[in-house]
């Protein structure tokens, strides 16, 4: 093993890399034709990101710090300017690889976030709702999900439920009776999650508060001399809902101050946990930043993630670092057409290769509202495979109501494909509890159980631990190629021969699942 702050490696020949940022799995792997090149510095990607790279030829690379990387004439260039960046091989694959990295820099911490997050479909709210989240609206959603004959399982109020951003606590107008309103849904069988995010809205009475406490991240006007102690004034960040405030989680105080809030939402109305919005290292990105303890912008962010491991049903979309903890992680946001769709396997299998045990493909049909505002041309047809997407990954999460936008056919096949999560649940939780102690990755590419073998461009298919291959269409087409590896696999009540290309047709209420006996 070696360390240094600049490293230049040829590629061997037929290798294949998997890491980064998780958004880019599409793309991957990398290799000898690659001309790919990223800064985890400020990570911008939207998602998860780690400074790993893992080789089907069993070489690692690792830094605690965010590096660059670049993929171009055959070789491999990486920088740092914070930290000592780390590589070496461990074994001859992929599989190899991933098991030295994630024993030595990210184990497995043995916990698990919420079962209900997995054990039934999630129904977050943000697409039906959008920015007006209200308790008439949210109690009917949850009455259609049980009148449809879906299982009752965790449901996200998303943007908006409070008066501003900061305030943890409802909106009279919106929510007038927010504790009988969610006693009445946990009697249903849901529990509740609460969209949220670091940002305080400028000029508000927690705003005020806050910066008496010195509480939020400040601005030095640029003058880098200016350090913590001699800062006073709040430094304002352009978001998607505008410009505010941000809390300064490098402060303990500021962290106790959080959570003090989220466990009043808690005692006082029954709330059960949170979805953690934004933290995104690129809203740290400020050369006029300045906070409590220096700490680089994915610092920042991945003091936001550790919040979350104090509240067991969370959920992030962006995360720097963090691999093994019980922690969810949801796919960016995806539009409502089937490029997007093809991505949820490439860029699921590059979050379980970062060390995320417990990781959620978006919501169905996607997630960018403005796929779904008045006007827009629904595709039944998607909806129904980006279920089949989802249900067989680590979770699956509604948004759009499918009773609502689907005919009879197309909601039928949904909800057929949500029994089938349900039958092999046994199987899921198996794998996830194997994989919440090992470490080892739920869902993987094919390249990482059969290294080797020519399976590591294949991105339609996936592998759910060791013995179930998982091939849902992507496409707007019923029939698909399926490649499976050697062995004896059944599907249909039928034994196929591995080692062989197939064409199948496949109908709108199947999906592929192959299991290897």
């Amino acid at each position: 093993m070696n360390a240094q702050s600049t490293v230049s490696l040829p590629l061997l020949a037929g290798e294949q890399w998997w890491g980064g940022a998780g958004q880019f799995g599409y793309k991957m792997p990398f290799n000898e034709k690659s001309d790919f090149k990223f800064n985890l510095l400020g990570d911008s990607s939207q998602n998860q990101s780690v400074s790993l790279l893992l080789s089907n030829k069993g070489r690692w690379i690792w830094c605690d710090a965010p590096f660059s990387y670049a993929f171009k004439n055959n070789s491999l260039t990486l920088h740092s300017d914070s930290a000592e960046i780390q590589s070496g091989v461990a074994g001859k694959n992929l599989a190899t690889a991933y098991a030295y990295a994630s024993q030595h820099y990210f184990p497995a911490s043995g916990n698990w976030p919420d079962p209900l997050l997995i054990t039934a479909p999630q129904y977050n709210l943000w697409i039906e709702l959008q920015y007006n989240p209200n308790q008439k609206d949210v109690l009917q959603y949850a009455t259609d999900v049980l009148k449809q004959g879906l299982p009752a399982g965790v449901l996200m109020i998303d943007d908006n439920w409070s008066n501003y951003y900061g305030e943890f606590d409802f909106n009279r107008k919106r929510f007038p009776d927010a504790r009988q309103a969610i006693a009445k849904l946990h009697e249903q069988g849901f529990k509740v999650m609460l969209w949220i995010s670091p940002f305080i809205s400028p000029d508000s009475e927690v705003f005020r508060e806050l910066q008496e406490k010195k509480l939020m991240l400040l601005d030095n006007d640029g003058n880098a001399k200016k350090d913590w102690n001699t800062t006073q004034k709040p430094l304002l960040i352009e978001w998607w809902n505008g410009y505010s405030a941000c809390l300064d989680l490098t402060n303990p105080k500021t962290q106790k101050w959080l959570t003090e809030k989220l466990q009043f939402l808690q005692k006082e109305y029954g709330v059960d946990g949170f979805k953690f919005d934004a933290g995104d290292a690129y809203f740290y990105n400020s050369t006029k930043l300045v906070s409590f303890r220096k700490a680089t912008p994915n610092e920042h962010s991945e003091e936001w993630a550790k919040i979350g491991l104090s509240f067991p049903l969370n959920e992030y979309r962006a995360m720097w670092k963090m691999g093994g903890q019980p922690l969810v992680q949801r796919l960016a946001d995806k539009s409502h057409s089937w490029k997007d769709l093809q991505m949820l396997v490439p860029n699921t299998i590059a979050q379980q290769l970062l060390g995320y045990t417990f990781t959620c493909p978006d919501m169905i049909g996607g997630g960018s509202f403005g796929s779904f505002l008045p006007g827009a041309k629904i595709n039944q047809k998607l909806i129904v495979r980006s279920a089949q997407v989802h249900a067989l990954m680590p979770m699956m999460q509604f948004s759009v109501a499918p009773w609502r936008i689907l005919d009879t056919e197309h909601l039928n096949a949904t909800k057929e494909v949500v029994a089938l999560r349900q039958k092999m649940m046994p199987e899921l939780m198996a794998i996830l509890k194997d994989g919440a102690v090992t470490g080892e990755p739920v869902l993987r590419p094919l390249e990482y159980n059969y290294p080797n073998q020519g399976f590591e461009n294949i991105k339609d298919e996936f592998m759910l631990g060791t013995n179930i291959l998982v091939a849902p269409v992507v496409t707007e087409e019923d029939e698909r190629t399926i490649v499976l590896p050697k062995g004896n696999w059944f599907y249909q009540n039928k034994k196929w021969q591995g080692g062989k290309t197939y064409v199948i047709k496949v109908a709108l209420n199947e999906l592929p699942v192959f299991i290897k006996k």
